[in-house]
């Protein structure tokens, strides 16, 4: 079944949280809300869900009004930050209290629970209670909860925000090959363009309660649309068109008054004693180090892979990897 929504919008007062929505989720697609805070994404998911009512547009699973289908006759599995796990019951108990509420045969719960005890790795872990479960473990119960009822729409809500950088990098993964092998559409909201990234088939960059692009991870970061996807997906330096002349740029016909976006790993430094650029910084991170530099007026930032053979304040010459950069809306 597709979500489509079209044309959605959401009013607090008179302040307009969600202005004109146009989204479609296919069937078996991984779909990342991604944007800073207060952009809507939340939102959006939490209208999707039945959470929140919405004003204007509307909403169609399967062909389906959801206008007129409350939160619990969705069948929409929901995961939230926080775990949400009720404080008394097992492991085991949390995955199957969905299913006991519909009032399903207890061999029924019982063979399901046993399932999805596996599916998330937590066979040995059925009678501990939250308390006794890391955070990771907590989630992994979290989202075979939602997966119990064998939800036609999977909501995530940064589900993975809580816990630390390592233990959300495998669970990550581990999201994304469990909602490939059951093939469950799937919305996640997140703030973290690596989840985004290596995780969805489709990313919504919001802004403002706004969709600014929609595209695959690869469209999304290597042709943004807007200033704001090439400065909040990555790093950009953002060039207007009389300094991207500098490198030998113009903007096709048509695009003048847009801005030149520079991925930092497409600019090329070397050291240069008359060179007009200048080091301002460079950051060491691990795998690669991040380079400033001052040149002509603009700050440009630029990252190699390995130490560079030149320091702080050192003078340099720019050039770009072929076919770098793309023109953006202002």
């Amino acid at each position: 079944m597709t979500l489509d929504i079209r044309g959605l919008s959401k009013f607090y007062g008179t302040w307009q949280a969600l202005k004109e929505i146009d989204l479609s989720v296919g069937e078996s697609e991984f779909v990342c809300l991604l944007g800073p805070s207060g952009c809507g994404k939340t939102t959006l998911l939490r209208v999707v869900a039945g959470l929140e009512s919405f004003e204007g547009g509307e909403m169609t699973l399967g062909g389906r009004d959801l206008a007129t289908i409350g939160a619990r006759d969705r069948g929409f599995g929901i995961v939230f930050q926080s775990y949400s796990l009720f404080p008394q019951m097992t492991a085991a108990q949390n995955i199957g209290y969905g299913l006991k509420l519909r009032k399903r045969p207890q061999a029924e719960i019982s063979a399901r629970v046993e399932e999805l005890l596996a599916l998330v790795g937590l066979e040995e872990f059925a009678g501990r209670l939250p308390w006794q479960l890391s955070g990771g473990q907590q989630q992994r119960v979290a989202i075979a909860r939602a997966l119990a009822v064998e939800p036609a729409l999977l909501l995530l809500d940064e589900p993975l925000s809580a816990l630390d950088a390592r233990v959300r990098a495998g669970l990550r993964s581990e999201i994304r090959q469990m909602q490939k092998r059951l093939g469950i559409p799937t919305i996640m909201v997140t703030h973290d363009q690596e989840e985004a990234l290596t995780m969805a088939d489709k990313v919504v960059c919001m802004s403002a309660g706004r969709i600014e692009q929609i595209g695959s991870p690869a469209d999304i970061y290597t042709r943004p649309a807007t200033r704001f996807v090439a400065d909040f997906v990555g790093s950009s330096t953002l060039l207007p068109e009389e300094r991207a002349a500098g490198f030998g740029i113009v903007p096709p016909a048509g695009q003048s008054g847009r801005l030149f976006a520079l991925r930092p790993e497409d600019v090329l430094v070397r050291p240069d004693a008359t060179g007009p650029g200048r080091v301002r910084s460079i950051t060491f991170l691990g795998n690669v180090s991040r380079v400033e530099i001052d040149w002509q007026g603009d700050v440009i930032l630029a990252e190699t892979h390995r130490l560079p053979d030149f320091t702080e304040g050192a003078p340099v010459t720019l050039s770009l990897q072929p076919g770098a950069g793309v023109w953006v809306a202002p």
